[in-house]
């Protein structure tokens, strides 16, 4: 019987790396974003092995009809929750609501939302073999706050204890609980995103530090945490750089 797992955030960085990676290992992945276009074009490159649903986690309406229609083609057997994003770098006494408001309705109240719908039918075992799982990509930033991150790091700490709780909550469920933190990625928007498109404050971020993490390198850790047999829960993964000791302790060339 072929898995199938549902990949937010599809359509570019970690989401992307992470549903080319899982149709390599067999899987067939159903791929969710907001950018069709995008969607498309990787589903086209990817064959049968991949298809999509246009989904904005942080709407209701658009979650609930990508999820209707998943379900209807057939069982899940994973969710991996990539879709997050990062708003401004400003100290806590100027920093924007609207950015706030932002990174908590993505990084935590979007991945609620997609993952409260999908959990029965990740626990069908009649369905999908022996139980399903719930893979969260979270962030060390939800470990280690730092200056001018407070918004950034408190979704993403909320995001890190709703996977520890979830997993406390359902001992006992045929269900799998797993969280991947990572440090700093080099993607092609995140900083980008952040900074509002500003291209020199995105850049420096990476300035001289040799091999930042890649998206691949993320998907990799969710491809082998997922291929663990279903009695084996990794409960946690956190993976940086060889270069970054921790986001104060990054070493960086002249």
């Amino acid at each position: 019987m072929t898995k199938r797992v549902v990949v937010t955030g599809a359509s570019s960085g970690i989401g992307q790396a992470t549903t080319r990676r899982l149709v390599a290992e067999g899987w067939q992945v159903v791929a969710l974003a907001r950018r069709e276009d995008r969607l498309k074009a990787l589903a086209t490159q990817l064959g049968g092995a991949c298809s999509y649903q246009v989904c904005d986690i942080t709407d209701e309406e658009s979650t609930q009809a990508a999820v209707d229609a998943i379900l209807a083609a057939g069982p899940v057997k994973a969710l991996v929750n990539c879709s997050g994003a990062a708003r401004g770098k400003d100290p806590v006494a100027s920093a924007s609501l609207d950015d706030w408001r932002q990174m908590y309705e993505l990084n935590v109240l979007g991945t609620l939302r997609i993952t409260q719908k999908l959990l029965p039918a990740l626990k069908d075992t009649a369905a999908n073999q022996g139980g399903g799982t719930v893979l969260i990509i979270s962030s060390t930033a939800g470990i280690e706050p730092y200056e001018g991150g407070a918004g950034y790091c408190a979704s993403k700490s909320a995001e890190r204890i709703m996977a520890r709780v979830l997993r406390l909550e359902q001992i006992g469920q045929p269900l799998r609980v797993i969280d991947i933190a990572p440090g700093m990625v080099q993607t092609e928007e995140f900083s980008l995103k952040r900074f509002g498109g500003d291209r020199s404050k995105a850049a420096s971020v990476y300035q001289g530090v040799p091999s930042p993490l890649t998206a691949d390198d993320v998907a990799d850790c969710a491809a082998w945490a997922l291929a663990q047999p279903d009695r084996v829960d990794i409960d946690q993964i956190v993976v940086r750089p060889r270069a970054e000791g921790s986001y104060t302790k990054v070493f960086r060339q002249s």
